[in-house]
């Protein structure tokens, strides 16, 4: 029985070492999108992948920790990611973030 636990173990620290390695080059990779990017929309997109990527990122580590408390990092992430994206997406479209009707 603890032959498969160790087994199982052995396993799950593989696969965590090679997502941390895939999260990572992505990131890399998205970081690079975002400063070269030939267009305005192409960087906003490689931002929110950003985003999804480092809720990956608090997600595994989470696994790699064996805790639960991170959690709550990762709605964090989530939600400002979602708010960055939609502010980035009304800059893009109409120039202003905040609309005054200044009249």
């Amino acid at each position: 029985m603890t032959n498969i636990l160790t087994t199982t173990d052995n396993i799950l620290q593989v696969a965590i070492v090679i997502s941390f390695i895939g999260i990572s080059l992505s990131l890399a990779l998205l970081l690079y999108r975002v400063i070269s990017g030939p267009t305005l929309p192409d960087r906003a997109v490689a931002l929110d992948a950003i985003g999804i990527n480092l809720m990956g990122l608090a997600g595994l580590m989470s696994i790699y920790l064996i805790t639960t408390k991170l959690n709550d990092v990762i709605l964090l992430i989530g939600i400002l990611a979602f708010l960055s994206t939609l502010a980035i997406a009304k800059y893009l479209e109409k120039g202003v973030i905040i609309d005054r009707d200044v009249d």
